[in-house]
C-alpha cells in the first residue's frame, strides 16, 4: 500500500473514532499517535497533517459537503463515508501538491475496503462535484 494511502487511513482512523467519540479531532490523534509504537511510520506526518487540516477546517468542510451531498445530510451518512469525504475535501481545497483525481481516487479506494457496497459511487460522484468547485 503507497505511504499516503496508509497516512489518509490512518487519519480515517483518527476522525472515525473522534466522530464515534464525539471528541475533537485532535485530542483523538494525541493519544493515537502515542499508541503508534516505535520507530514511526514514515507516513504518520502525512496522516497528522490531514487529522490537523481537516479539524482546523472541519466547519467549512462540512458545510461543502453537506451542499454536495445530493440527498444526504451529515448526519445521515455512514461515518466512515462521512470522514473519507472530510479528508479528500480537505486535499482538494487545502493541499496543493495533491492532484484532485488523486484525491477523489484514493478516498474511492478506501471507501471499496471499508464501506458499503454504494459508497464508491456515491464519493465518487460529490467529490467529483466538489472538484469543480474548488477549481473555480
Amino acid at each position: 500500500m503507497p505511504a499516503r494511502r496508509k497516512a489518509r487511513k490512518r487519519a480515517l482512523e483518527v476522525l472515525y473514532e473522534a466522530d464515534l467519540r464525539g471528541q475533537p479531532p485532535i485530542e483523538v490523534l494525541a493519544g493515537y499517535v502515542e499508541r503508534i509504537a516505535q520507530p514511526r511510520p514514515d507516513h504518520l506526518g502525512y496522516a497528522v497533517r490531514l487529522v490537523e487540516g481537516a479539524a482546523q477546517h472541519l466547519d467549512r468542510i462540512d458545510e461543502i459537503i453537506a451542499s454536495y451531498a445530493e440527498g444526504w445530510t451529515l448526519d445521515r451518512m455512514p461515518v466512515v463515508d462521512r470522514n473519507l469525504a472530510r479528508i479528500a475535501v480537505y486535499e482538494l481545497l487545502y493541499v496543493d501538491e495533491i492532484d484532485d483525481a488523486v484525491a477523489i481516487t484514493e478516498a474511492v479506494e478506501l471507501a471499496k475496503q471499508m464501506s458499503t457496497d454504494d459508497s464508491p459511487r456515491f464519493l465518487n460522484g460529490m467529490l467529483g462535484r466538489i472538484a469543480e468547485y474548488a477549481t473555480r
